[in-house]
C-alpha cells in the first residue's frame, strides 16, 4: 500500500478520503488507464474494503462527479439566500464555483476529461445535477436582464459563456502567482458583466484593423 495518508476509521470520513485519492489519480493517470489495484494501492484500501463503497470503476467516477456537483449546488443555494441583489448573486455564483475547483483541482481536471466516460444509468443522474447548477444560473442572469443588464443576449450563450469562464482557470491557474479565489471573482463578474475592452473600444479595434489591412 502507498498511500501516506492515515486511513479515517469512520465511514464516511473514509469514502471521502477514496474519493480524494481516487480523483488524485484519475486526473493523474486518466480513468481508463486507471485499474480499481490502482485506486487500492493509491488509497491504502483494500479490494474488498473498496468494493464495500462502489461496485465498479464507473460507480467509483459517479460518486466522485456526484459529490463535487452536489456540494457546488448545496453551498451556492445556502449563500444565496437572503441575498435579492442580482450583482451580488452572480458574485456568489462565481466565487462559490472558483473557490471550491481552485481546492479540488483533481476533481476539475476528473469532471472536466472525463464527462464523457460515465455510462448510464450514472451519467443521467449526474446530468440531473448539472441542469440543477444551470438553472440557478439562469435565475440569476434573468435577474440581471430583467434589471436591464444584458439585453438581446441570447441567455443560454450567456450562461454557458460564464461557465466557460469558471472552469477554464484549471488550465492555467498557479496559486501564489495567479490571483486568488476573491480577486478572481471580481474579475470574471467583470469580464461578464462589462467585456474586457473600454466603452467604444471595439470600433477602435475594428478601425485599426481595418486601416493596417489597408496599409498592407
Amino acid at each position: 500500500m502507498s498511500s501516506s495518508a492515515t486511513i479515517p476509521r469512520d465511514s464516511e470520513a473514509k469514502l471521502q478520503h477514496i474519493l480524494r485519492v481516487s480523483a488524485q489519480t484519475f486526473a493523474k493517470r486518466g480513468f481508463e488507464a486507471t485499474s480499481i489495484r490502482d485506486i487500492s494501492r493509491a488509497t491504502g484500501v483494500s479490494l474488498s474494503g473498496l468494493y464495500y463503497y462502489f461496485e465498479s470503476k464507473q460507480h467509483l467516477l459517479y460518486l466522485i462527479q456526484n459529490a463535487a456537483f452536489t456540494y457546488v449546488v448545496e453551498a451556492l443555494q445556502s449563500r444565496l439566500e437572503g441575498v435579492n441583489d442580482p450583482v451580488g448573486r452572480l458574485k456568489l455564483l462565481v466565487l462559490n464555483h472558483i473557490e471550491y475547483f481552485l481546492s479540488h483541482p483533481n476533481e476539475m481536471k476528473v469532471l472536466s476529461h472525463e464527462e464523457e466516460a460515465l455510462g448510464e444509468p450514472y451519467g443521467e443522474k449526474v446530468q440531473e445535477i448539472k441542469r440543477r447548477y444551470y438553472s440557478l444560473a439562469r435565475e440569476i442572469f434573468d435577474s440581471l436582464v430583467a434589471e436591464g443588464m444584458g439585453p438581446g443576449v441570447n441567455p443560454r450563450v450567456a450562461v454557458l459563456s460564464l461557465f466557460g469562464m469558471m472552469n477554464w482557470p484549471y488550465k492555467w491557474h498557479k496559486p501564489g502567482m495567479d490571483p486568488d479565489a476573491a480577486e478572481l471573482t471580481s474579475a470574471i463578474v467583470g469580464i461578464f458583466l462589462h467585456g474586457v475592452l473600454p466603452a467604444g473600444g471595439e470600433s477602435n479595434v475594428a478601425a485599426s484593423a481595418i486601416g493596417s489591412r489597408s496599409r498592407g
